[in-house]
């Protein structure tokens, strides 16, 4: 029996051994409407419960308890042509990928809580998915025995806590979990492709689900503010340790487990620094300008070696490099405009750009690895008193229980990735020009209580 068992292993290894590339997958930079709207270029802005995500630091400007929460609907396509001329279309798991990601935010300051003496603490927590991937290819497609479907429906669970030193400086710390749940998708990772060899034609599926985690410190530097105290020029510092996520599951041939089988995902380590000023900053109006600069150390990603339950090892080498992340962004807002009393209006506009981690031999068309440009425009409401959200639903009220203000977010974003052309693959049939494009729409609720 053990004989057999490695006899499946080395079959394995021949059909297996390009394709499981595909569980670094695609980071994803929205995570709030609000920063969406600006290219992601928030950090050392970081004024709202999503300050949990991009600048734990910046929690300590959010006062009162505040609840964001919201959703992105995203499309695109990744088209692919072979040397040979031959055509092909993958999608995202339909028109809008599903589960849609999502997040979901709510901090407190500990002042507002009754603790007087912990006024300069405020703690959050957030639930979000910075990873993720949902890849779809015809079943009959030119590299259907490298992936026909892709999924990691990853989420990160984010308690965090911020201490606000004085009115200069303040510090944060999140811890990162990252997690599968039964709500989102399959609740595991997973690839599925068509076989080759003594499998031809077989459906071929690994899965894996795992829980890891890492941390995050950030700092928010504050050196010029208003009469009012507001900020006029700000600085953010962001440090993600790397995360290391055990994945494990089975391989399956159509539909019938063959072998355990166990992997590790590693999530890059990320420093980011960020600076923001606001050229104009008074009790009417106020603009920001705000540059981030991301360094992702995808360097970590060296191999997704598979590691089967029969003693076999699928090695899986991936050699990612360590590329910037550049993002612009600004907002203007309208503070009680005359045009639209008890309301702040806000609009929003930014850019990113985003290089490719992945060396042509190791790509694999599971993962978007291109290089991209990213415009970015959005929008924020916030009424407060007595005006009416939605002209219905009143924004300010008397009981603890309801928000003193509302805010609605929505942002729109187009990925423009450059097109690639895949020589020298570990899977000669991947190798041919991609062509990519993502649009995504997400849209938020902010509650202050």
């Amino acid at each position: 029996m053990r004989g057999h068992q490695w006899l499946l292993s080395l079959v394995l290894f021949f059909i297996l051994c390009p394709q499981l590339g595909h569980a670094q997958a695609l980071r994803f930079q929205p995570q709030s409407a609000t920063a969406a709207g600006q290219g992601n270029a928030f950090v050392a802005q970081a004024d709202d419960a999503s300050a949990i995500h991009y600048n734990p630091a910046g929690l300590s400007q959010v006062s009162g308890i505040q609840v964001v929460t919201g959703t992105t609907l995203v499309g695109g396509s990744v088209e692919f042509t072979s040397p040979t001329g031959i055509d092909s279309r993958g999608d995202f798991g339909g028109s809008v990928a599903n589960p849609p990601p999502s997040y979901s935010y709510v901090s407190a300051n500990l002042g507002s809580l009754g603790l007087d003496r912990l006024s300069n603490v405020t703690i959050g927590l957030g639930l979000n998915s910075p990873y993720g991937l949902n890849t779809r290819y015809p079943l009959d497609g030119p590299f259907n025995t490298a992936v026909t479907s892709a999924a990691l429906p990853l989420i990160a669970i984010k308690p965090t806590v911020a201490y606000k030193i004085n009115d200069q400086l303040a510090i944060g710390v999140s811890a990162d979990i990252y997690t599968f749940a039964s709500f989102m998708g399959q609740g595991h990772a997973e690839q599925k492709q068509v076989g080759t060899g003594a499998l031809a034609g077989a459906s071929i599926e690994a899965n894996g689900n795992g829980t890891g985690a890492g941390a995050t410190f950030s700092l928010l530097y504050t050196p010029l503010r208003n009469s009012d105290g507001k900020p006029i020029a700000s600085i953010g510092l962001v440090y993600r340790t790397q995360a290391v996520v055990p994945l494990n599951g089975s391989l399956l041939v159509n539909g019938a487990k063959v072998a355990d089988a166990s992997t590790s995902l590693v999530l890059p380590q990320i420093y980011t620094g960020a600076i923001a000023i606001w050229p104009v900053r008074t009790s009417e109006r106020e603009w920001k300008v705000e540059l981030d600069v991301e360094y992702v150390g995808w360097k970590s990603n060296r191999n997704l070696d598979i590691h089967l339950s029969s003693g076999g090892v699928i090695p899986q080498p991936q050699q990612w490099d360590t590329v910037p992340v550049v993002a612009i962004g600004t907002e203007y807002k309208w503070l009680n405009p005359s045009w639209l009393p008890h309301w702040d209006v806000a609009v929003r506009s930014g850019y990113t750009r985003t290089e490719n981690p992945v060396p042509d031999t190791t790509f694999n068309p599971a993962t978007i690895s291109l290089s991209a440009n990213t415009l970015s425009i959005g929008t924020g409401f916030v009424c407060k008193g007595p005006a009416k959200f939605l002209g219905l639903v009143p924004c300010g009220g008397a009981s603890a229980l309801w928000p003193k203000a509302i805010g609605f977010d929505a942002a729109f974003q187009e990925w423009f990735y450059e097109s690639r052309t895949i020589t020298g693959n570990r899977d000669p049939s991947v190798d041919g020009t991609y062509h990519a494009y993502v649009h995504l729409g997400t849209v938020s609720v902010n509650l202050m209580f």
